[in-house]
């Protein structure tokens, strides 16, 4: 395989992980806009889709009925952090918020282990695993399709904030809260709903990288901080920074793994990180007000 050719598949791989990255930056930015906090719980939710989806398949469900039941169940597993974990902190500091969320986490991941276990699963392939060339390399279908569900997903969250009188409900109470409640907007609404797209968010990138990359109950730590790195890296409270973040990391890390060494991928991505952060401190995108 050509230099060329080794390029072009490095950065498919990438791509394809880094909108997962990007889609859980998407979800943390969301609840971040509405609360103020930081959900370090947000990996856990992608940890959680994979492995529920790689569950309801192994007791006979069909695929796509598994996919869909899994994203459901994570988005009660969020709502339920939002009313027991966050709800009844209201009006604590923001400190104390996002320690209860690392607390959630471990909680999740906790009982993660207890259900599953510690050994990796992985899901059926969506649509086969022969690989599709593309010049002189490959690439597998599955990570077409975590493209293009995280493509997706980005994509309608950006048509349901700009579009949508939920939406625009939503970024009124990111923008001020007490406005918002003069308008007749419930903000306690509004942040269950956060928690909600964040959950579905999540557990969409977990059931489709699940098949290419399988899953365990440790790796929604790495996604929680890989997607809160790549939050920051695009502009704390940025939708699309988010995602951009999350494809730059994700590039990063595959052409470091493939020209380095996998062993320092993660950490030459972060320097990468930093060095986005001194040349430019706001992220990539300046966050603007609608």
């Amino acid at each position: 395989m050509s230099l060329v050719d080794q390029l072009l598949q490095y950065l498919l791989t990438g791509i394809s992980v880094g909108l997962v990255y990007g889609l859980v930056g998407l979800g943390i930015t969301i609840i971040f806009n509405a609360t103020g906090i930081i959900n370090f719980a947000q990996g856990e939710f992608v940890m959680l889709g994979g492995m529920i989806a790689v569950a309801l398949v192994s007791i006979g469900l069909p695929l796509w009925t598994a996919v869909v039941l899994a994203v459901v169940a994570v988005m009660v597993v969020a709502l339920l952090l939002e009313r027991l974990a966050i709800r009844p902190l209201r009006g604590a500091s923001v400190i104390t918020l996002i320690i209860a969320t690392i607390g959630a986490s471990l909680v999740l991941q906790g009982g993660a282990k207890l259900i599953w276990g510690p050994e990796a699963v992985k899901l059926p392939a969506f649509s086969g695993e022969t690989p599709i060339r593309i010049g002189g390399g490959g690439i597998n279908p599955q990570r077409l399709w975590v493209m293009g569900v995280a493509a997706l997903g980005v994509v309608g969250v950006q048509l349901f904030f700009k579009y949508t009188l939920i939406g625009k409900a939503m970024r009124a109470c990111a923008i001020n809260q007490a406005a918002a409640r003069l308008a007749g907007i419930s903000a306690a609404h509004m942040v269950r709903l956060s928690f909600a797209m964040s959950a579905v968010l999540a557990a969409l990138g977990g059931v489709v990288l699940t098949p290419v990359a399988l899953m365990q109950y440790s790796q929604g730590t790495h996604y929680t901080l890989t997607g809160f790195l790549a939050a920051v890296v695009g502009g704390l409270g940025s939708g699309l920074g988010a995602v951009l973040g999350g494809v730059m990391l994700g590039i990063v890390e595959s052409l470091s793994a493939g020209f380095i060494s996998s062993g320092y991928s993660k950490a030459i991505a972060l320097v990468v990180a930093l060095i986005v952060l001194w040349w430019r401190p706001e992220g990539l995108v300046r966050r603007r007000r609608p």
